[in-house]
C-alpha cells in the first residue's frame, strides 16, 4: 500500500519523539544535575545573533533538563566581560558561556586576555554558525570572485571596504581574504554593521563581507552583488552561490560561530549531560525550524570536536593578524 506523503511525515514525528523521549530519560538518570535553574551569559546585547542562538538552543535545553534556562547579557570587550564572569563561577554547570569567534579574534588580537579560553574555561559544545557573505556593490564591475581579485590587483590599495569595527569578525574575513587572494584594500571601519552597510548601500565603499542572513536582501532587489559565500560549505540562505572555498581559495572558512563553555573544573558527569542535552536540542525540529527562519546553520560539535575547532580559529586568526602587521587593540 503507498504511503502518502503527509503519513510518511507523521512516522518521521513518531521515531523522533520516542527516541528523544528515551534519550531524555537517559540524560535525566544520569545525575541528580540540574536541581535549579541554568544561566547562560552573552557577552553581546540582546538581538544579537549570538543572543538570539542561546534564547532558541536555551528554551529547549531547559525542556530536556526539566529546568528553566536564563538568558543574560552582559555586553563589554567585545565578549571578554561575560568571559571573565563565567571563569570566576562555581564549576558546578549553572553558568555557561557563550563563546564566540570575537573571544578567539579578541585574545589573539591583544597578545593576552583576562581569560583563557584553554585554562579558564573548558568546552562544553559548538551549537550554531551564520555563514558570511562576499558582496560588492554594482558600480565596482566585478561579478565574480576572480574579476574581484584581477581588480584590486589592477589598483592595489585604491578600493575601499567596509566593516562593522576593526577588529570585528567582518573585519578578519576580509583580512583573511586579502591574505589568501593576495590583494590589498582600504580598511574602512564604522561604528556597527548598520552605519556600514548604509554606506556600502550608497556606494561610498564598494566591497564588505556580511551575514549572510542580513544582506540577502539587498542582492535579490540588485543593490548589491553576491559573489561568495564564507563557509567551506554552501549555505542554505543561498545555496545558489559558491564558496569562496570552490573559487580558488581552498580552506577559506570566515563564520559568525557560536557554543557553549563552562568554567573549568565543571564535573565531567554534568558536561555529559549538558552535552548530550545540547545535541537533542540542536536536533530537534523546534530548533531547526528557528535556526532557518534565523539564517543560522545548525553546527552541532561536542567537546572535544569543539576545543579542537576552537585551536584551529586560534591559528588561523594568528597567522592573519601576523601576516598583516597590525595592531587592532
Amino acid at each position: 500500500m503507498k504511503i502518502t506523503q503527509r503519513i510518511f511525515q507523521q512516522l518521521v514525528m513518531m521515531v523522533f519523539l520516542v527516541n528523544f523521549m528515551l534519550a531524555v530519560s537517559e540524560v535525566c538518570s544520569q545525575t541528580a544535575y540540574p536541581i535549579k535553574p541554568i544561566k547562560i551569559i552573552v557577552g553581546f546585547a540582546p538581538g544579537s545573533s549570538s543572543d538570539v542562538a542561546a534564547r532558541v538552543v536555551g528554551d529547549k535545553l531547559g525542556q530536556i533538563l526539566g529546568q528553566s534556562v536564563i538568558v543574560e547579557n552582559r555586553p563589554g570587550g567585545s565578549s571578554s566581560v561575560a568571559a571573565k564572569q563565567v571563569s570566576l563561577s562555581p564549576p558546578d554547570g549553572y553558568t555557561l558561556f557563550l563563546c564566540t569567534v570575537a573571544n578567539v579574534i579578541n585574545t589573539v588580537a591583544k597578545g593576552s586576555s583576562e581569560v583563557d579560553l584553554y585554562k579558564d574555561l573548558s568546552a562544553v559544545s559548538m551549537i550554531g554558525s551564520v555563514p558570511n557573505m562576499l558582496v560588492v556593490h554594482p558600480s565596482l564591475g566585478a561579478n565574480t570572485v576572480n574579476e574581484l581579485t584581477q581588480l584590486l590587483k589592477a589598483k592595489p590599495g585604491e578600493i575601499a571596504y567596509a566593516s562593522a569595527g576593526n577588529g570585528t569578525a567582518l573585519h578578519m574575513a576580509a583580512m583573511l581574504f586579502s591574505m589568501m587572494a593576495d590583494v590589498k584594500m582600504i580598511h574602512v571601519p564604522y561604528q556597527g554593521s548598520n552605519a556600514a552597510m548604509s554606506d556600502l548601500l550608497a556606494g561610498r565603499t564598494t566591497v564588505m563581507f556580511v551575514p549572510a542572513s542580513t544582506v540577502m536582501q539587498y542582492v535579490n532587489t540588485g543593490k548589491l552583488k553576491a559573489l561568495a559565500s564564507t563557509g567551506l560549505k554552501r549555505t542554505f540562505v543561498a545555496p545558489d552561490i559558491p564558496t569562496l572555498n570552490e573559487q580558488g581559495l581552498a580552506g577559506f572558512e570566515s563564520t559568525v560561530w557560536f557554543g557553549l563553555m563552562s568554567p573549568l573544573g565543571t564535573p565531567e558527569a554534568i558536561e555529559k549531560t549538558l552535552n548530550k542535552a545540547i545535541d537533542l536540542a540542536i536536533l530537534s525540529p523546534e530548533v531547526q525550524t528557528q535556526f532557518k527562519t534565523l539564517g543560522i546553520d545548525s553546527t552541532y560539535l561536542n567537546n572535544k570536536d569543539f576545543l579542537a575547532y576552537i585551536k584551529i580559529e586560534n591559528d588561523k586568526w594568528a597567522k592573519v593578524i601576523k601576516s598583516s602587521n597590525i595592531k587592532l587593540y
